[in-house]
């Protein structure tokens, strides 16, 4: 997974009004919830603009943020200037790659919300992305991640279509309103990895006064594949779910929710 310096320059300027507008986006409780029975301190891999390391840190726990968008954490870092002095203290950034970074600490909680390992597209780099993690739990941590149930009927159909996902205000001035839409472009069935690119159309009234885009590609994970990267790991499953609402993992599940624990040869 190589990407430029400037990489996720765009869905970045955008990510936070396009998420906040998302209804169904229902994690954060259950990250919150993790966190605050850990007691801290957390390590979230793939923090991004702050989504959920900022309720963390609000709510007392001290958390460390790794990402690897430069353009990510120029806006999690001006999220945290407006904060109050004892947030801005919970909170620490670092830039770095989830499959290498190390730091000098082991955490009772560490997680990837958000699906943030769908952004490694081999086996190995998923699996050392899955190390990287277990190297940074204590002796008793649990890592806490997911990733979408895959819709394969849905992964092979509309290649070419854009499909109009999100809409919400801008601020400013004027009164605008941006629009994300979605055209997948291939799909790579023997990688289990499939390439789109996210719009976004800027409007006053139903005139078009701007037009962004960016490339992005996500993997995606059957049952089987994600349990034998644990053992590669070293990693036990302690629980697994097929939603937030802790509904079990089976047919009906649209998404894999983990929580994990070291194995016992692991540990150390």
């Amino acid at each position: 997974m190589k990407r430029s310096a400037n990489s996720y320059d765009v869905i970045a300027k955008h990510y936070d009004a396009a998420y906040a507008s998302k209804a169904d986006l229902v994690d954060l409780p259950s990250y919150l919830e993790l966190s605050k029975k850990s007691r801290g301190p957390v390590l979230e891999i793939g923090c991004g603009t702050g989504r959920v390391l900022l309720p963390i840190a609000r709510h007392g726990i001290e958390i460390h943020g790794v990402d690897i968008s430069p353009a990510m954490l120029r806006i999690l870092k001006s999220h945290l200037a407006g904060e109050p002095l004892e947030v801005r203290k919970r909170a620490h950034l670092h830039r770095g790659d989830m499959r290498s970074f190390h730091l000098k600490k082991k955490f009772p909680l560490v997680m990837l919300p958000f699906r943030s390992l769908r952004h490694m597209f081999t086996l190995k780099d998923q699996l050392a992305a899955l190390k990287t993690a277990a190297f940074h739990l204590d002796r008793r941590g649990r890592l806490a991640f997911d990733v979408f149930y895959p819709k394969f009927d849905a992964i092979t159909s509309g290649i070419g279509e854009e499909v109009r996902e999100l809409e919400w205000a801008e601020s400013g001035e004027h009164a605008r309103v941006v629009r994300r839409f979605f055209r997948e472009d291939s799909v790579d069935k023997i990688h289990q990895k499939f390439n789109f690119t996210f719009i976004f159309r800027t409007y006053e009234g139903e005139r078009l006064v701007r037009e962004e885009s960016e490339p992005f590609a996500l993997s995606y994970y059957t049952y089987p594949h994600i349990q034998v990267l644990f053992q590669l790991a070293g990693l036990e499953i302690v629980k697994e779910y097929g939603s937030y609402a802790k509904t079990p993992l089976d047919n009906s599940a649209d998404q894999m929710i983990f929580l994990l624990k070291k194995s016992n040869s692991n540990r150390s």
